[in-house]
């Protein structure tokens, strides 16, 4: 009898109350069960041409960072060209994704060597056991640490050797893209608001930021939110579990790290630099993003807009080697392009 009471009284066994792609899930007594396993399925078409190694940053907080360089053509000899660089954070929410995840890798392979650029891919923490502003955090911590080894001289390198590589690579200081992915990309924007174009110091200048589907949200849902299918790549539902996640505890979602445009938001007049936004014609964020590109222009800042129609939320990571994908990697590639022009007409 004893024994049937005590089974009748026991604790349950935890069950799942989150699950993110089934990448993250959360269970009932609080534990996070992560897997390293991407969502995505994604061919490999590591070809050699780009080389990449991996390193850390970040102090006692042990984050890795993905450095990618693509190979000189091979009836080029001599003296190195200087590559500009790319600093990039890949998306997931704030609550999934790494360097690691074949989907990133593919994505900073295809803009090593499409877009000659050397190419830092940064994991930062994520949520929930990091809420936000953990990742920003890490996110400027990530260009600072790049700061310093793109100004070191070969001869004056760190233990790390990172410096040394990036100065082999031909890696240009003088011109410093950051970009990102969704949550990527909101950190690319608060990013400009942080540094703008000289806030790196005077030897790296940072030439633009490029700010792929970026993760903006309001608590006014936008008509694109409204008309977005529970289908789709990034739907109300999982958005909504995103932001449950990973906004600090009792905000909702015009916080100012989610919401540049909400109420308590700073404004845009303070954020420096050329800005690229790539919007997907089908992603339920789009009205956010195209927004934030309207107030950017009105705050006068230099902003360019460029959509792919048709497109979902994410289709950059989720298919890195479509067309669709391509078309954005040479976007990305003209805006680089055009600083270029720029700096040799001065």
């Amino acid at each position: 009898m004893q024994r049937l009471l005590d089974e009748n009284t026991s604790t349950p066994p935890p069950h799942v109350v989150e699950d993110c792609r089934g990448v993250l899930q959360v269970l009932s007594d609080g534990t996070v069960v992560r897997s390293s396993a991407s969502p995505y399925a994604v061919e490999d078409r590591d070809d050699g041409r780009v080389e990449w190694r991996d390193a850390a940053y970040g102090g006692s907080r042990g984050l890795g960072v993905r450095m990618y360089r693509p190979k000189p053509p091979r009836e080029r000899q001599g003296k190195k060209p200087l590559l500009r660089v790319l600093a990039y954070f890949h998306g997931g929410g704030f609550c999934i994704g790494s360097r690691a995840w074949p989907s990133v890798h593919a994505c900073c392979l295809r803009l090593a060597d499409e877009a000659r650029a050397v190419v830092l891919s940064f994991d930062y923490r994520l949520a929930p056991e990091h809420r936000l502003p953990a990742a920003h955090e890490d996110a400027a911590d990530a260009l600072l640490w790049l700061r310093d080894r793109l100004a070191l001289t070969p001869n004056n390198d760190d233990d790390d050797g990172v410096g040394s590589w990036l100065a082999d690579s031909g890696a240009d200081p003088g011109r410093l893209f950051v970009s990102g992915e969704s949550a990527g990309g909101n950190m690319a924007h608060h990013m400009a608001a942080r540094f703008g174009d000289s806030g790196l110091g005077p030897v790296v200048k940072v030439a633009g930021y490029v700010l792929i589907m970026p993760a903006f949200t309001s608590e006014a849902p936008t008509e694109s939110e409204l008309e977005s299918p529970a289908t789709a790549a990034l739907s109300r539902d999982v958005a909504e579990r995103y932001n449950r996640l990973a906004l600090p505890a009792g905000a909702n979602k015009d916080h100012p790290l989610m919401n540049p445009l909400g109420p308590d938001s700073p404004g845009l007049a303070r954020v420096g630099g050329r800005v690229l936004v790539v919007v997907g014609g089908e992603d339920m964020l789009k009205d956010n993003q195209l927004r934030y590109a309207e107030e950017m222009r009105a705050a006068g800042n230099d902003v360019e807009l460029f959509v792919l129609p048709g497109e979902q939320h994410g289709f950059f990571s989720s298919k890195p080697w479509s067309e669709a994908s391509g078309e954005v990697v040479r976007a990305i590639g003209r805006f680089m392009d055009r600083d270029a022009a720029a700096a040799g007409s001065d």
